[in-house]
C-alpha cells in the first residue's frame, strides 16, 4: 500500500539541529520529502527556488517562530507578500512550531499569516494529524 503523503514536499524552517533531525525524521517517516533551512529568510528564498525548479510550490511549511536573523513571523510575512504577487496568487500552508506554550501564542501565529500551530516538543501523533489536515487539502494524491 502506498503512503498517501509520499508525493508531498515539506519545507522545515528550524535553527536547532536536534529539532531539525527529530522533526525531519518524523516528516520523512510520514512519507514526505523534506528540505531544511535555518531561518525565515532562507525559508522565503527556498520557497521561491523550489517553485522555479519544480514548477510547483512546497505543499507545506513548518516554521519555527524563534530563529536568529529572520524569525518565523518575519519569514511568514515575506512568504505571504511573495505569494500575493504570484499569478495566480497562491497560499502555502504554514504551520508554526514554537517552544512557547503561552496563552495568546496561537492567535499571534495566526495573525502573522500562519495557518496552524504546534508546540514543541512535537508529538509524532500531533504532527501526523497536522499533516493529514493540511496536506489532504493540497490536492496532490
Amino acid at each position: 500500500m502506498s503512503n498517501p503523503l509520499a508525493k508531498h514536499s515539506v519545507l522545515l524552517a528550524e535553527d536547532n539541529t536536534v529539532h531539525q533531525r527529530v522533526t525531519g525524521l518524523m516528516l520523512r517517516d510520514a512519507g514526505c520529502e523534506v528540505d531544511i533551512v535555518t531561518n525565515g529568510e532562507q525559508a522565503w528564498q527556498a520557497l521561491m527556488q523550489h517553485q522555479a525548479l519544480h514548477q510547483r510550490p512546497y505543499d507545506l511549511v513548518c516554521m519555527d517562530c524563534q530563529m536568529p536573523e529572520v524569525d518565523g513571523f518575519e519569514g511568514t510575512r515575506l512568504i505571504r507578500e511573495w505569494e500575493a504577487q504570484q499569478q495566480p496568487a497562491r497560499h502555502t500552508p504554514i504551520i508554526a512550531l514554537t517552544a512557547q506554550a503561552l496563552h495568546g501564542d496561537r492567535e499571534q501565529c495566526l495573525a502573522a499569516g500562519m495557518d496552524d500551530y504546534l508546540s514543541k516538543p512535537l508529538a509524532k501523533a500531533d504532527l501526523q494529524a497536522m499533516l493529514d489536515k493540511w496536506l489532504s487539502q493540497t490536492g496532490v494524491q
